[in-house]
């Protein structure tokens, strides 16, 4: 008989090894998907379309909460843990439920879910999320592209509308960030590819992906999510670790597989951690992966009118999942409002609204900033009455993209940038070379 199988996600990995492991395997039931981390993400399937001949009405999506209720109704033989950024403690309490239920706790091979490409792969990850993988994957990317190399970059998925409709989605236009209904978490990651005149996959299906990014790409670039391993088998694999976290890079899953996998380990944001930190990581690299290269970057915060932040009273508005599940205080907008002298940050608690007071009170140890959350139209929305609300001189936005061209903001901004400088040797010429 068919072993049933539950599948613990959040909307990206537990997909990818549905599609790379059970999707028409008759061995295995998948029973149903639980969903967390991403919100309105349950009480949806997965759908036919995508799920295969084996499963004509498709595999339902349910909340995290209700577990133990599904692996008892349906008698499920085992479930997967599919999601990241988590820590290891946490992951063996839920394997710890699971077990105590009846159902075997199982961890995916990092390398067998990894699809095979016919062009060369330079997979970049992370030990956390907002370690530096955007700046890093733009760096690697003009790097390429400089060299006369076609650059395509498959990133990470965030389907979080109609998976039918996001099987295989192209990016090389800023039109098409609307075309596909892009919440500001896609477009965060899409746009600065777009910007740098480079081309972006994402969606659902990845092999589907792969074989459609092969056919204009001298080299594809994987743009990890969170600290997830590569959904592809990388030629070079690349890792940023964070000296912000001293310590995340063995204590978190996946975080810690990647760095036991990486070819380059990159210690990122040296010019704003502790040197004590920025000791520890790199102690705690080499003992795990002793054969690593270890680069040194960092990631310098400018803004394009600092005379909006010094002496004022600013609001701060930083990217949501590094301050979320990420569990980060702080990020770029909050460096650069220290950096430029601001008199004071804003807590933006007592003007919350919807979705975004939600936010606080799941994740209540966020700093004294608002996280843009946007992952779909209300919160898109929340996020934009709750910055009009706060009684602040000028925001600063410290998010991938311009803000402003997503939410109307009627009170001063100014924009915070960043971007990867590598420092000193061994530096990206030595890493990448080969592929040039």
């Amino acid at each position: 008989m068919a072993k049933k199988v539950l599948i613990m996600g959040a909307a990206g990995r537990d997909f990818h090894n549905f599609n790379v492991l059970f999707r028409d395997n008759k061995d295995y039931e998948v029973v149903a998907f639980t969903a967390t981390q991403i919100p309105d993400i349950e009480g949806r399937k997965y759908p036919a379309e995508l799920a295969g001949e084996l499963y004509p009405e498709g595999i339902p999506i349910e909340a995290e909460e209700d577990l133990i209720p599904l692996i008892k109704n349906h008698n499920v033989d085992q479930v997967y843990f599919s999601y990241s950024d988590i820590p290891h403690e946490v992951v063996m309490h839920k394997a710890s439920l699971v077990n105590a239920v009846g159902a075997d706790f199982v961890l995916a091979s990092a390398t067998d879910t990894m699809v095979r490409s016919t062009k060369p792969v330079i997979s970049i990850c992370a030990v956390r999320t907002g370690c530096g993988k955007s700046q890093t994957t733009r760096a690697v990317a003009k790097y390429l592209r400089d060299a006369g190399k076609k650059v395509v970059a498959i990133r990470h998925p965030m389907p979080y509308g109609d998976l039918a409709k996001q099987k295989v989605q192209r990016f090389a236009e800023l039109d098409d960030l609307k075309k596909h209904d892009c919440t500001i978490e896609e477009m965060e990651e899409y746009e600065p590819h777009i910007a740098a005149g480079g081309v972006v996959y994402a969606g659902v299906d990845y092999e589907a992906i792969l074989r459609e990014a092969e056919k204009e790409a001298d080299i594809i670039l994987w743009d990890g999510g969170n600290n997830d391993t590569s959904f592809y088998k990388p030629d070079l694999s690349i890792v940023v670790a964070d000296p912000h976290r001293p310590g995340h890079e063995i204590s978190y899953y996946p975080g810690e597989t990647n760095i036991l996998m990486a070819d380059v380990v990159i210690l990122n944001k040296i010019d704003s951690a502790d040197l004590d930190d920025i000791e520890e990581v790199r102690e705690n690299v080499q003992l795990a992966n002793p054969n690593a290269i270890i680069l040194e970057g960092a990631s310098p915060v400018m803004v394009d009118d600092p005379d909006m932040i010094r002496g004022k009273s600013v609001l701060v508005v930083e990217d949501g999942p590094t301050l979320t599940h990420g569990e980060m205080t702080y990020g770029a907008g909050v460096i650069a409002a220290s950096k430029y002298g601001a008199a004071e940050l804003i807590d933006p608690r007592p003007w919350t609204t919807g979705k975004i007071s939600e936010t606080f009170e799941k994740y209540p140890d966020i700093g004294i900033l608002l996280p843009a959350m946007g992952y779909g139209a209300q919160q898109m929305k929340d996020l934009e009455k709750t910055i009009d609300k706060v009684e602040c001189d000028a925001v600063v936005i410290g998010t991938p993209i311009d803000l402003r061209r997503i939410i109307k903001i009627k009170k001063p901004a100014t924009r915070v940038t960043y971007d990867l400088q590598v420092i000193g040797k061994p530096d990206l010429d030595d890493v990448l070379k080969k592929f040039v």
